[in-house]
């Protein structure tokens, strides 16, 4: 039985939703079907979408959206923020290390093979420090909930991590049609994340720029699946929205074209993939990046959020390793624990995972957005024949994981409520400090009984408070 946030087993509702839970008892239903219209019209007028590759009817998809709340009291805020801060630490503290002296391997506790013939990591970041020693400017922590006090992290995002746009959508939205539950609820604020942004992006400028740094976010262009949220966040932090067409190496630095001719750019927030970021040092049929820039960021010219080579700390089969390198970087065990991972590279774990394929959940260590995976469980009997197939061909490609009973929260069905499986991706914003948003997307499954939650794969999303005490 999955772990209800929002109601007791007695049918009483948990301490975090009281106030919400007497309020939503007071509610008209039909009031809030059509208050649910309304948000989706909202979010169609606004044109918040995303896109789906590989679709026919691709082109533009509204997020569902669901009215009632994820709420986390402060205290269990407190120790998902503690764990959070010291597992982003550490990931900024382990991309120092292997793109410098590289002790974690020479101590053992990674093999050498699983950083040097990752794709993700870059050669050319050895030996060069990003401004500020930072490397994960903004991150997105992907954890799940099974009990009461019972967190895992799933994932992290550490090279472009997507998405807060509809966080910040989600609470706009919330906010316009129920006013009167922000004045009832101490509900922390996330509004104030673009400026929060863009005032960490600004510490990091390199340390040749003079004045107010120039900041602007680097789009593939709006074809791209989160050009949305590209454009929004430019709009809100008041800075430039820019294609690798507006923007060119003059003279030792990026300078990006307006009508007074070329200005610098200091700090580019970059959306597009390392690959395709210069065409002179990457993929030389890029038409999206800028040729020569790694040259200028090498230099010490332009900061670039986040640094190339952070993706390797979103490869999965890294992942199964963050229990070691929490411990190893900060002395401490890690607060909040991973999900088990067998890695099918191993012998052993590879003959486990092939002999209890209708049990767990196997992964790409390279996947993203819910694509290139099997959920056991709910997989046919050719379906896992056929994933089976593919392990045993390219065993190093996955790790497999058991099927967690996810936590779940309520959403509104014509018939009243119905339970749905959750996960939250917080967002986190380093600089010469660590701020982590209060809240974050909670990503939900529409489907009964389904455990995925990607919007790619048709799940919505929630409005996530987080309490004051």
């Amino acid at each position: 039985m999955a772990f209800d946030e929002m109601m007791n087993a007695d049918s009483s509702p948990r301490r975090p939703y009281k106030d919400y839970h007497e309020w939503y008892s007071s509610q008209d239903r039909a009031r809030l079907i059509t208050k649910s219209r309304d948000a989706e019209n909202i979010f169609r007028k606004t044109g918040i979408t995303f896109a789906v590759y590989g679709h026919a009817d691709s082109s533009e998809k509204l997020i569902p959206f669901d009215l009632i709340p994820r709420i986390i009291s402060g205290r269990e805020w407190r120790k998902l923020a503690q764990g959070i801060e010291q597992r982003v630490i550490a990931l900024n503290a382990f991309l120092d290390d292997i793109y410098h002296k590289q002790e974690i391997i020479r101590a053992g506790r990674i093999p050498r093979q699983l950083i040097e013939k990752n794709e993700t990591f870059l050669p050319q970041m050895i030996g060069f420090k990003p401004p500020g020693g930072v490397y994960t400017h903004i991150v997105g922590t992907d954890i799940v909930r099974t009990g009461e006090d019972q967190f895992y992290v799933l994932e992290d995002n550490a090279r472009t991590p997507s998405g807060v746009s509809y966080m910040l959508e989600n609470r706009e939205t919330m906010m316009q049609m129920f006013p009167e539950l922000f004045h009832q609820n101490k509900v922390r604020p996330v509004q104030n994340y673009p400026n929060l942004l863009r005032q960490s992006l600004a510490s990091l400028a390199p340390p040749g720029c003079s004045g107010r740094p120039r900041v602007a976010v680097l789009t593939p262009g709006i074809y791209n699946s989160a050009y949305y949220e590209h454009a929004f966040l430019a709009d809100q932090m008041g800075v430039e929205l820019v294609e690798g067409s507006d923007l060119r190496v003059i003279d030792g630095k990026v300078k990006m074209r307006t009508t007074r001719g070329y200005e610098a750019i200091d700090v580019l927030y970059r959306r597009v993939d390392d690959d395709f970021l210069d065409p002179l040092t990457f993929r030389p049929e890029s038409a999206l990046g800028i040729p020569g820039i790694m040259d200028v960021y090498r230099s010490g010219n332009i900061t670039i959020a986040n640094a190339p080579g952070t993706g390797i700390c979103d490869d999965k089969a890294i992942y199964s390793y963050m229990p070691e390198i929490v411990e190893f970087y900060t002395g401490r065990k890690a607060i909040l624990e991973n999900v088990p991972t067998w890695r099918c590279s191993e012998p052993d774990s590879l003959k486990y995972v092939l002999e209890h394929l209708e049990e767990l959940v196997v992964k790409e260590v390279h996947g993203s957005g819910g694509y290139g995976m099997l959920v056991g469980p709910t997989a046919t009997k050719r379906e896992r024949a056929l994933f089976a197939d593919k392990l045993k061909a390219r065993p190093g490609s996955y790790i497999a994981q058991p099927t967690l009973s996810l936590s779940t929260v309520p959403i509104l069905v014509n018939k009243g409520v119905a339970p749905r499986h959750v996960d939250l991706r917080p967002y986190v914003l380093v600089s010469d400090k660590v701020q982590i948003i209060p809240g974050g997307l909670t990503r939900v499954a529409l489907k009964a009984g389904s455990l995925v939650v990607n919007s790619s794969q048709g799940g919505g999303t929630k409005d996530t408070w987080v309490l004051e005490d």
